[in-house]
């Protein structure tokens, strides 16, 4: 089980399983939302357990993104498929998890590299 919340503590959650490793994207939408690129793992959310109401932007016309109303963390992404990303640096206390790998580098900053030597990709995953 995982626990994660914001950093006023007003929203928090469990999670009895996360579904894969920690991917961090690049996309502008990351970017901007967040202020550099973001870090989430899915997990189903009927396996998420939430204390209290988040506010929801819809970023676009297949996603949205949860924040906390009082403090702004960002936390949740998703995409209406019953999936939601949990912000990797919202979660409380050792996880366990790692890092997977990077998408939608064509988007990336021009501040700073990409030198963990995990797989890059341009766009989404290729499947």
């Amino acid at each position: 089980m995982l626990h994660g919340s914001c950093l006023c503590g007003k929203i928090s959650y469990r999670v009895r399983e996360v579904l894969g490793a920690v991917s961090a994207c690049h996309c502008t939408q990351c970017r901007k939302i967040s202020g550099h690129f973001t870090a989430a793992v899915p997990a189903r959310w009927s396996d998420v357990t939430l204390s209290g109401a988040p506010r929801w932007y819809l970023s676009s016309a297949q996603a949205r993104r949860g924040f906390c109303p009082d403090c702004g963390s960002y936390l949740f992404w998703e995409e209406y498929d019953g999936l939601v990303y949990l912000l990797a640096g919202a979660l409380d206390g050792a996880t366990g998890l790692r890092l997977e790998d990077h998408i939608f580098t064509a988007d990336k900053g021009d501040y700073y590299q990409i030198a963990d030597g995990l797989p890059c990709h341009a766009q989404g995953r290729e499947t």
